[in-house]
């Protein structure tokens, strides 16, 4: 009976001082600071596909499980956001047009994203192809050439409700009347060469 009393009394200690360890530890957890976030690019506001520009991207702090892979946390500015953002949704590698892209744009040229209204017809060409594009507004006006003999950069796949993106090689004057025409017609292609 005695040495069972001795043997009980060992275990005793060695399960208190157990317990002893667990609660020290549980305390050390709850007093230690959170993971930190971090902080990543994030849109400003609502963006489209565009050029990005200083006022569109802000740095937020976010948890580490809420920040996706290939988020970026600087070197977006000026480069090509290939399809719309939300407001606060993070940036990330996927989303822009790649560098190797605007390495192949000829001297004194431009990577213009557009949006052709209709997808199938955008489905038509591919980059390396010569295209012109088309503008018509509503009103029964006859639709003109606002950008010819451009060539096709990328055809990010991001068809939407808002028709298709394409990106193309043009002049700057080429970029601006492509901007004017889209915010208040439907642009439309038309396919000089298909290079495969």
């Amino acid at each position: 009976m005695r040495a069972w009393i001795r043997r009980f009394g060992r275990r005793r200690r060695l399960v208190a001082a157990a317990l002893v360890g667990v609660s020290l530890l549980c305390v050390l957890t709850a007093l230690a600071p959170g993971q930190p976030g971090a902080s990543v690019l994030v849109a400003a506001r609502d963006l489209a596909p565009g050029v990005l520009g200083t006022a569109d991207l802000s740095l937020a702090a976010l948890p580490r499980s809420a920040v996706p892979d290939g988020a970026l946390t600087a070197g977006a500015v000026g480069r090509v956001l290939a399809a719309p953002m939300r407001r606060g949704e993070p940036l990330t590698d996927v989303r822009l047009v790649g560098t190797a892209l605007l390495a192949a744009l000829p001297p004194g040229a431009v990577a213009t994203p557009v949006r052709i209204a209709d997808p199938d017809a955008a489905r038509l060409i591919a980059p390396g192809s010569l295209v012109g594009v088309l503008a018509a507004w509503e009103g029964g006006q006859a639709a003109q050439l606002v950008a010819d003999d451009v060539t096709v950069l990328a055809t990010p796949a991001t068809n939407d409700d808002h028709g298709a993106l394409v990106v193309l090689a043009t002049t700057t004057a080429q970029a601006g009347q492509l901007a004017a025409a889209q915010a208040g017609g439907r642009l439309s292609l038309t396919i000089k060469r298909h290079l495969e």
